[in-house]
């Protein structure tokens, strides 16, 4: 069971990548680019039509709303455009993670962080 749903959420993952894609592509129809905008921003949104702290609420609009936007755009898409752009996708995910850059950014983000309190401090302290 844990297998099959780990299974669901790469290939839930794979496909708003390639949704991403394929709203790129100029082969793709105007409206179906419209729809995978939309889904890929919602699926990689932060903001959430139901909060996630709502209990069981907050992860239903994900676990139905995502999938439904991802079948109506793959409807939407012609086939060879959708198979392409997953292939894509697939090797996106397969390529390895730079554990180095990772770090870099996090000292970015905490020494902007730290700059803005310091300021932050001295203008309202002083």
């Amino acid at each position: 069971m844990a297998a099959a749903l780990d299974q669901w959420a790469r290939t839930i993952k794979r496909d708003v990548h390639a949704l991403y894609l394929a709203a790129r592509d100029p082969r793709t129809p105007w409206y179906a680019k419209a729809l995978a905008v939309c889904v890929a921003g919602y699926a990689l949104s932060p903001i959430d039509l139901i909060p996630d702290f709502i209990p069981v609420l907050g992860y239903l609009d994900d676990v139905i709303l995502v999938p439904l936007g991802i079948l109506a755009v793959v409807k939407m898409t012609p086939p060879e455009v959708m198979a392409e752009h997953r292939e894509a996708a697939a090797l996106a995910a397969d390529r390895p993670v730079s554990r180095i850059a990772a770090v870099i950014i996090a000292c970015i983000w905490v020494a902007s962080v730290a700059l803005a309190g310091w300021l932050g401090y001295r203008y309202f302290a002083g």
